[in-house]
């Protein structure tokens, strides 16, 4: 009896000692993805830190919030509880203080193909005024004039980088380029960048686009539509689409002009874009909005972590709604029979 006794206690002592030892190899770090080098892991805690850990400088000053006084005109959090920024929800001295003191770098793609080079002016020089001030900034022009990319004076820490692209006879298809461009541009800042954001060309900063916009995956609402009810929302309705979002289902409307984020996260909408519209064009099928359509698809079942609403991406020939207290960014009159290739 005693015997058996100390088997027992035995073998239930192994079995403990091989939970506790199995828990803890098995056991995630954190929110730190499982890498295959110390270098990656240690990238990883880097980009958790960047994203939830929030140092203000000591001895601060600044209003005092609320949680019972802000804006009540509009919706400020998405049912998956990603905030929506709008004029009167942040405070930008705050938010400045603890993302400088994280010294980031954040890049900018802007395509300037064909007659779309009369713009890039006015991109430059509003950007050098509103976008990220006081921060490392890398805008990444690509274009088919390389050599008619103006000269606008940058900020030390803020530069220009000009990639060379193949002209094309249909903007349709300079759109579509744009998703495996951006994928490949990630690739190769990926050491030296933390942010990116995507923009259009054709449109120009009137106010602070700053640290309020950073996020994992970050969209823009769009102006046109996000008074509507979904169902006018200009979705990919035909099923045989990868971009296809079926009646009833979607969030927002969100623009292919603007959206960005954290590398990592815009790599991966980027790469899935591109092989879906690819995926389709070999099947003889074009989203009816190109990447826009793609990326509204991705965006429906991959969340974005922060929505940024339609101050910053505005277009100047509507007039301003009441909700829309600053205008950040928004794209100008332009005649498209003049400057697009085919239409």
């Amino acid at each position: 009896m005693f015997n058996i006794r100390v088997l027992i206690l035995l073998l239930v002592l192994l079995l403990g000692i091989l939970f506790v030892y199995l828990h803890h190899e098995w056991r995630p770090t954190s929110f730190i993805p499982q890498t295959n080098t110390h270098r990656d892991r240690l990238s990883a805690e880097v980009t958790v830190n960047q994203i939830f850990h929030l140092v203000a400088p000591d001895h601060l000053k600044y209003k005092q919030p609320s949680i019972v006084h802000g804006r009540t005109d509009v919706v400020t959090l998405a049912p998956w509880l990603a905030p929506v920024i709008w004029e009167g929800t942040f405070n930008p001295v705050l938010l400045d203080s603890i993302y400088q003191s994280k010294n980031i770098t954040v890049a900018a793609t802007v395509f300037a193909v064909g007659k779309y080079i009369r713009f890039l002016k006015k991109f430059l020089e509003t950007a050098e005024r509103f976008f990220f001030v006081g921060f490392r900034v890398n805008i990444y022009v690509f274009t088919d004039r390389p050599k008619e990319v103006p000269r606008v004076q940058m900020s030390a820490g803020r530069k220009v980088v000009v990639h060379s692209v193949p002209s094309s006879d249909r903007w349709q298809e300079i759109s579509a380029r744009r998703m495996e461009l951006i994928q490949n541009l990630i690739e190769e800042v990926q050491n030296s960048t933390d942010y990116i954001f995507c923009l259009d060309v054709d449109s120009e900063f009137h106010g602070r686009w700053g640290s309020e916009s950073l996020g994992g995956l970050v969209a823009v609402i769009h102006p046109g539509y996000y008074r509507d009810d979904r169902g006018r929302f200009p979705y990919e309705r035909r099923p045989a689409s990868r971009a296809y979002v079926a009646d009833g289902e979607g969030d927002f409307y969100y623009c292919g002009g603007a959206f960005g984020g954290l590398l990592q996260e815009v790599h991966l909408l980027a790469k899935t874009c591109h092989l879906n519209f690819k995926a389709d064009a070999e099947e003889g099928i074009e989203a009816a909005w190109q990447e826009e359509s793609h990326l509204n698809r991705y965006m429906w079942i991959n969340k974005p972590s922060k929505i940024l609403s339609p101050e910053y991406l505005w277009q100047d020939f509507k007039p301003r709604n009441p909700e829309i207290h600053i205008i950040r960014f928004s794209g100008v009159v332009k005649n498209y029979a003049d400057i697009r290739p085919n239409v």
